[in-house]
């Protein structure tokens, strides 16, 4: 399989899209063909799976004895007196358990992340200025794993309370050998750019490939190989929340992210009695614990506290189609809730292909200012929707209440002749990590070679055509003056042209 897919022309071969597409239609598929793994399917389901069949417990969870000599062992995520729709925990039946292991050592921090976004933190910046990034370069030297390749762009927060968001981009080189990475600040849901990831975790492997994405939840170990060679991909981050369905409200049952779509890995265990090396991130700060066996040895399973993807191809697009812009929620694959019951702490919008078909509409994203926080990334292909030079791997990022909108040459194309019904987005998958949470931007994008300002003479042309109807205008104003000079006897009417 190629490892870049960018160009829209190598995804149609790679999904055999070339011939299907010709009369319109889209394909129905399970897994890509090129997956080697089997899954689970639903969203927040109970699941149960076994490598050696009879080897979950009947009846109980915590016999006093396992078959097979197993341990076992719980992973819960939720507090125990959790209310059942969100309390969230995993029974694993493993050779050895998590805690056997040699101790905690301190590592150096990794300089390109950060996890304390308060302004009072010197290392990150505070800007209304629309920022983009190029590309980030993908290593060629070196043995630059997903771990080490790790890079923090902006976010809101702060770990140990909890509360907030982490965005991230990922540059890797090279497979994790030896070595799982957990993360015990928050859930990772990962967006591979270029290069397949596949990705071991403790309840199974996931194949994890551009224009599909993953959710890594806290505290779970894994491990990312690299089958295409080198990788490049986003990461959104979030403490004390949990990635979920938006709600469908009145489009029912159906639409956006079917649940049925999300995909859960089986279990598959290893024996390799090899040193390890588990690096731990809490507090933003990295440590390193090292055993004798691998973190990947449980047998079975079973819990609703687990790891999946979802194909970004599969999602249902919703849309007008009489006039006007629906708002973006309905782009919303999964969101994360806050604490305020109105705003969620986090969104993952994507903009991928559909039919526009509104009448006496301007179709362009309309200028616009609102509370959240945009930062968006291009999977492949084009993105019509940007204002600025937008490409795949590139970041682009606008702060709330900042004021937005494409150039006056589209304005003005898009507002001169009635557009006809047609797809958008042909081709290609844009997405958007949105938060309703004001973001700080970190030292390592702050001062990246990669960083360019949006440049605002690009609005400049937004001519003021207001003017040019000041004869018209005059007539409109004069007629209801008079109008309500002979209603009331009396009166005025202001204005100015």
């Amino acid at each position: 399989m190629p490892s870049q897919l960018s160009d829209p022309t190598e995804y149609q071969k790679i999904f055999h899209w070339a011939e299907t597409q010709k009369d319109g239609t889209i394909p129905s598929f399970a897994v890509r063909k090129n997956d080697p793994y089997e899954y689970q399917v639903g969203f927040g389901n109970h699941f149960e799976s076994e490598a050696v069949p009879g080897t979950i417990p009947q009846g109980q969870n915590n016999p006093r004895c396992v078959r097979f000599g197993l341990y076992a062992e719980q992973m819960t995520a939720s507090a125990f007196v959790a209310p059942r729709a969100s309390n969230k925990n995993a029974w694993l039946y493993r050779v050895r358990p998590a805690v056997a292991h040699e101790g905690f050592t301190d590592l150096p921090d990794n300089k390109d992340m950060e996890s304390n976004f308060f302004p009072s933190n010197p290392k990150v910046h505070v800007s209304p200025t629309q920022l983009a990034w190029l590309p980030f370069d993908i290593p060629t030297e070196g043995g630059i794993d997903f771990v080490s390749g790790l890079k923090t762009i902006a976010g809101s927060g702060e770990p140990t309370l909890r509360e907030g968001i982490a965005t991230h981009v990922y540059t890797c080189k090279t497979s994790m050998k030896q070595k799982a990475f957990v993360n015990s600040d928050g859930e990772f849901l990962i967006v591979p750019q270029q290069g397949s990831l596949d990705i071991q975790t403790e309840f199974g492997p996931l194949f994890v490939q551009p224009g599909e994405i993953c959710v890594i939840q806290r505290g779970v170990r894994f491990r990312v190989e690299l089958p295409d060679g080198p990788s490049r991909g986003y990461i959104l981050e979030v403490y004390g929340s949990y990635f979920d369905l938006p709600e469908l409200g009145p489009l029912g049952a159906n639409g956006l992210a079917n649940s049925r779509d999300f995909l859960h890995p089986k279990a598959k265990y290893e024996i390799n009695k090899d040193g390890w090396q588990i690096i731990y991130k809490l507090g933003g700060k990295f440590f390193k614990s090292t055993q004798e066996h691998s973190p990947f040895d449980v047998v079975a399973w079973h819990g609703n506290y687990v790891p999946y993807k979802y194909d970004l191809t599969k999602f249902v697009n919703v849309g007008s189609i009489s006039v006007d812009h629906i708002d973006p929620s309905i782009f919303c694959v999964l969101t994360a809730k806050s604490r305020d019951p109105t705003a969620p702490l986090a969104d993952f919008l994507i903009f991928s292909p559909r039919w526009d078909v509104a009448s006496h509409t301007y179709r362009p994203p309309y200028y616009h200012r609102n509370v959240a926080t945009e930062l968006m990334g291009l999977i492949y292909g084009g993105y019509g929707g940007r204002s600025d030079s937008f490409q795949p791997g590139g970041v682009s990022f606008e702060c709330g209440m900042v004021p937005h909108g494409v150039a006056y040459e589209e304005f003005k194309a898009a507002s001169a002749e009635p557009p006809p019904e047609m797809q958008i987005s042909k081709g290609a998958i844009a997405f958007m990590f949105e938060s309703s949470r004001p973001f700080t931007v970190t030292d390592f994008a702050w001062t990246s070679k990669k960083k360019h300002e949006h440049n605002p003479k690009m609005w400049d042309n937004l001519v003021d055509n207001f003017s040019t109807h000041a004869k018209e205008i005059d007539e409109i104003l004069s007629k209801a003056a008079s109008k309500l000079k002979i209603s009331n006897g009396t009166g005025f009417a202001s204005g100015s042209a």
